[in-house]
Formats: structure tokens, C-alpha cells, sequence
């Protein structure tokens, strides 16, 4: 490390202001992104969503000048266990448990609750940006050795930093996610005529139907979304996430939260029927994409779930100009409906060397399945074939 930098961790987001933060997370230049804003995460921290009771232990990594400048941060995690992550790892505790040692705890670079891929080294663009983001990578494996954690894990890191933090001895390990890309549409006519006939029509279909039975669709952000609004969300939310995780990650406060500091960010697409809200989905506005995250209902209706979490989302980011929506983790179910394979990336340190080298075998074998997975997937998109939709999904 250079002389007069200085590593040290944070236990909660509060030590550190969030013009600070947002100076790195979010700085002039890049695409904006809410998920790595102080609001967003401040709001887990504090609604007791993401804390150490739930087994998310603030634990971020801040690295300074010898003036006590900010120079880069990481939003990291103590984790006691592999839940909220969307990088499954629990077939490594049990292997590390077997052999006699101790998976839990580990350190954890990611946000919580989120598979959407974005920076995790947070630092300012500039001369010296590739520079310190290296040194955040060795003060993170310096912190894991220092607080005696089996490993090291930054989840769903973009590209140009999955390689950099690889260069550090990390372990990259891939998967895939399905992601719709804006090729210069002006109108959803324009996205629906990139697609085949069979499929073009299947779509339509598909969205006819969603809304046969008198649903009345809004796109709620900034000063429309009232408490009103989130209180019929969360009940969709419990409802999902009790059936889909048994026990849902987020408080009713965040969502209040969030609507104070992130409203202008933030996309709630209601369902209304008989004069109730019967489902929804709540997004999240970046620069230059629309994060999906949330889905939930109190009725069912058929096609209405890729109504309102594809084909909305779709429709939305076109009329606002994003390039990208991202609609959460697997479901291969969303290539027919235009959202194309994506190579998501992930790193990992272990402490165990041996146990670092096995995993390092069955990566290498995984990351070849993955790159055949997605080879075969392009061979099934559902655009025409003098459309180009493949690009940048590797």
C-alpha cells in the first residue's frame, strides 16, 4: 500500500457521511446507480433489514489518505450464513464443515438482497483510480485474515473489475442472468418488431391476456408513491416471500425509507382490480438501467407476473431512454420474452489453500458450462435473424 494510505472498517454506514460515500459509489462520469447509493443502504442498515441480527453485519471497507481523505470504499458483510446472496455457495460450507473446518463466518462484498451486477470497489475515476482499486482488493483479503473468516466473497462485480480483483488471486466463478438490452428503440412497436412473427404474436398474446380480467395497470415514482402504495406492496411482498424464501429479507420500514430518500429512483408498477391493488413490482431508476427487484401478488392471473415484471419494464425503460433492464436472478423463461443471456461474475478468496484448490478445479469446469449455456441460449433468442441482440452478453 502506498505510504500514508490507511485501511480500516466500518461497522455501521453511519461513520461516514453520505456525501462521502456517494462521492465514490456514485461519482460525475459513470452511470448513476441507486443500489450503490448511501440512501439504499443506509435504509437497510437502519430499517433492520441488513444488520447483524439478520446476519448481515456491516462491515465496510474504507481506504484514506494520510490527510484522512477518502479514496475508495467497499460495502462488505459479516455473513453467519449464504442467504440473500444469489451466488450459491452452500455446498462449499458443507464440503469445508466436513473436512472439520468452519465456513461461517465469511466476508461478504455485495448488496444485500440484490443479484444486480455493478462496481464494488467504489473510487473516483482519475489517475490513480486502477491503483487504489487494487489496494481495496488487498485490504479486503488483509481484513478477512485480520477478523479470521474462512473467505473472501465480492458478488456480481462488472467486468472490468472482475479482472482486476482476479489479478489480486481471486477465484471467478460465473453464471448467467437474462437481460433486456435497448437496440435504439423509440416505441415498444419498435422492440416488438425486432422479434420473430411467432413470437411477436405469442407476446401480444401474452400481454392481452395479462390484463384480461379488467386490470388496470400505473407507473408510480417520485411524489405519486404515497405510504398508501407501499403498504399494499409489502403485503404482496410478505405474501411471495413467505411461500418463496420462508422468512422475507426486508422490513416495512425500508420501504418507507426508500420512499423518503430514493422516490425519484424508484418505479412501483401497480395492479389495480375492482378498485383494490391485487400485485405489483418495485424498480429501482439507474442512468442507464432499471433494476428489477421485487415481485408480489394477492390474486393470480395468468401471464400477469410477465406483464407487469417484463413487458412494463421493457416499455418504461424505452420511454425513459435506458439501455438496460435487469430483471433479477435465473428464470430462462425470459429469453422468449426478449431478455438475453448475460455472463454474471463473481470472486472469491479462501483462506484454506487446499481447500482453494479444489475449488479452483470445479470453477474452471463450471465456468465452461456456463460459456456452453449461453452459446446454446443465443441459438434460441427470439429476434429475427437480421437482428442483433447478442452483443455484450459475456
Amino acid at each position: 500500500m502506498s505510504e500514508g494510505r490507511k485501511a480500516r472498517l466500518l461497522h455501521s454506514l453511519g461513520e461516514v457521511s453520505a456525501g462521502d460515500w456517494d462521492a465514490c459509489a456514485n461519482p460525475e462520469g459513470l452511470p448513476y446507480n441507486p443500489l450503490l447509493s448511501y440512501a439504499f443502504l443506509a435504509s437497510l442498515e437502519e430499517s433492520g433489514s441488513a444488520c447483524a441480527e439478520t446476519g448481515w453485519a456491516p462491515c465496510h471497507l474504507v481506504l484514506e489518505d494520510e490527510d484522512d481523505t477518502i479514496l475508495g470504499l467497499i460495502p462488505m458483510y459479516l455473513k453467519s450464513h449464504s442467504s440473500g446472496e444469489y451466488v450459491f455457495d452452500q455446498s462449499w460450507a458443507h464440503a469445508l464443515e466436513r473436512a472439520g473446518g468452519h465456513y461461517y463466518p465469511k466476508l461478504q462484498v455485495s448488496i444485500p438482497f440484490t443479484p444486480a451486477t455493478g462496481r464494488r470497489l467504489l473510487v473516483k475515476p482519475g489517475p490513480e483510480s486502477a491503483e487504489i482499486e487494487t489496494q481495496l482488493v488487498y485490504a479486503a483479503i488483509q481484513a478477512a485474515r485480520q477478523v479470521d473468516v474462512s473467505s473472501l466473497h465480492m458478488t456480481f462485480v462488472e467486468e472490468d473489475q472482475a479482472a482486476r480483483i482476479a489479478e489480486a488471486g481471486l477465484l471467478e466463478r460465473n453464471d448467467q442472468q437474462f437481460h433486456w438490452r435497448n437496440n435504439g428503440y423509440k416505441t415498444f412497436d419498435d422492440f416488438l418488431a425486432s422479434l420473430s412473427s411467432r413470437k411477436r404474436k405469442n407476446l401480444k398474446k401474452e400481454r392481452f391476456q395479462a390484463l384480461d380480467n379488467d386490470i388496470e395497470i400505473s407507473w408510480l415514482t417520485g411524489g405519486d408513491l404515497t405510504e398508501d402504495h407501499w403498504d399494499a406492496f409489502y403485503q404482496f411482498y410478505i405474501d411471495t416471500g413467505s411461500r418463496k424464501w420462508g422468512q422475507p429479507y426486508l422490513t416495512r420500514s425500508f420501504f418507507s425509507m426508500i420512499n423518503e430518500r430514493l422516490a425519484d429512483h424508484t418505479l412501483l408498477i401497480m395492479c389495480k382490480r375492482q378498485g383494490r391493488y391485487i400485485a405489483g413490482a418495485l424498480n429501482f431508476i439507474g442512468g442507464e438501467t432499471l433494476f428489477g427487484r421485487h415481485w408480489g401478488c394477492i390474486e393470480d392471473h395468468r401471464f400477469l407476473h410477465f406483464e407487469v415484471c417484463y413487458y412494463q419494464s421493457i416499455d418504461f425503460a424505452i420511454k425513459h431512454g435506458l439501455k438496460y433492464v435487469e430483471a433479477g436472478a435465473q428464470g430462462q423463461h425470459k429469453l422468449a420474452r426478449g431478455y438475453v443471456p448475460t455472463k454474471t461474475r463473481s470472486l472469491h478468496w479462501l483462506a484454506d489453500p487446499g481447500f482453494h484448490d479444489a475449488v479452483a478445479d470445479y470453477l474452471k469446469s463450471e465456468r465452461q458450462h456456463v460459456d456452453h449455456d449461453i452459446e446454446y441460449l443465443e441459438t434460441h433468442i427470439p429476434f429475427r435473424k437480421d437482428t442483433d441482440n447478442t452483443e455484450e452478453t459475456t
